[in-house]
């Protein structure tokens, strides 16, 4: 009895130690287990519809993308954030867009979701309401997306240009022929407002918009003498007119009076006696004519010839009318002194000069 009694004490002193270390041990691996644990970083990752959860020892969210196998070339994180227990990641799928604007070409980096106006502000570009880009800016770009993008600027401006006066020519007979005075202009200014189209930054079209004249232009005048130096006298010349002006009428070298008031051209029927007197009383005689007293007054002394230069009637005063003033109001009757010279004449235009 004692011998069992000893030997199962000896039993116990040999096992309890055992037991003891046990118990050490296992604590030993709780804790740092537990320890452990507590360095191990949980993340949860979205994309492409489905999501994985890989744990790692690093809090870097690169070093989580690669321990999952995701080709950190194909996506970019659109979005993460953490909690107590974990780190929430979600991933866009990222892909190449090509730009062409004009002669130029370029490759982007795209991901799903971008409008191509993204893109395009993405890649630097400010579009406007102005500008063409196929496909439409809000349209989804995928990795078989072509960007045709026309930038179109319209420039406005203004400038100011010179307007070159003209010249205005006047004849007077107050000058001898061949004689010019001129009497200087003066330039105008105006301003052109326009608008001018870019495509590509490429100038294509200008478009004037509106002229605003800031200094008017002054026409420059040009005098011309026509009078020709007298040469003869109405006194040297034959006329089929029998009156005489108080002095010679003076003529130059195309047998025009030199000084005269108006030069008018117009039609002139011959006619003869009647047998009565003159609209003004005095008898008729080659030098009285018949005129539209509304036209040309009675009395107005003048200087007649024919256009065809055949006929000088001469020296002449209105002293008649006739009937021909209701058809050819403007037209004149020339008085001859027989009825032969009468229809000689017939009717032709005729060069009158008023002289008073």
């Amino acid at each position: 009895m004692l011998n069992l009694k000893t030997s199962f004490e000896n039993a116990v002193s040999f096992i309890k130690p055992r037991i003891i270390f046990c118990m050490v041990l296992c604590l030993a691996f709780v804790l740092s287990s537990l320890l452990f644990l507590g360095q191990v970083n949980t993340f949860v990752i979205n994309y492409d519809g489905t999501q994985k959860t890989v744990r790692t020892l690093s809090a870097d969210i690169t070093s989580a993308l690669s321990c999952a196998n995701i080709d950190l070339d194909s996506y970019k994180v659109d979005s993460a954030f953490k909690t107590e227990k974990k780190t929430v990641i979600s991933l866009l799928k990222t892909f190449s867009v090509v730009i062409t604007s004009g002669k130029k070409t370029m490759t982007v980096e795209a991901s799903e979701n971008q409008t191509v106006e993204k893109v395009l502000a993405c890649a630097g570009y400010k579009i406007d309401q102005f500008d063409m880009i196929e496909p439409a800016p809000d349209s989804i770009v995928n990795e078989n997306t072509y960007i045709d993008y026309v930038n179109v600027d319209y420039i406005r401006g203004s400038y100011d240009k010179t307007v070159p006066c003209s010249v205005e020519t006047v004849y007077t007979n107050t000058l001898d022929a061949g004689v010019k005075k001129t009497v200087a202009g003066k330039d105008g200014v105006e301003r052109v407002n326009y608008t001018q189209k870019l495509v590509n930054g490429e100038l294509v079209e200008t478009k004037v918009e509106s002229k605003v004249t800031l200094l008017a232009a002054k026409n420059a005048v040009q005098t011309v003498g026509t009078r020709r130096p007298a040469v003869t006298t109405s006194s040297a010349v034959s006329t089929i007119s029998v009156l005489n002006p108080s002095s010679p009428i003076a003529l130059d070298g195309n047998g025009n009076p030199v000084n005269y008031k108006k030069h008018v051209t117009v039609q002139a029927t011959a006619y003869t006696y009647t047998g009565h007197n003159c609209a003004t009383g005095v008898a008729p005689r080659p030098g009285y004519i018949a005129v539209n007293p509304k036209v040309i007054p009675y009395g107005t002394k003048m200087y007649i010839k024919s256009s065809d230069g055949r006929y000088i009637y001469g020296y002449a005063i209105a002293a008649d009318t006739g009937g021909f003033i209701y058809s050819r109001p403007t037209n004149v009757d020339l008085f001859f002194p027989t009825v032969a010279s009468m229809n000689a004449f017939g009717r032709r235009n005729v060069e009158i000069y008023i002289l008073e």
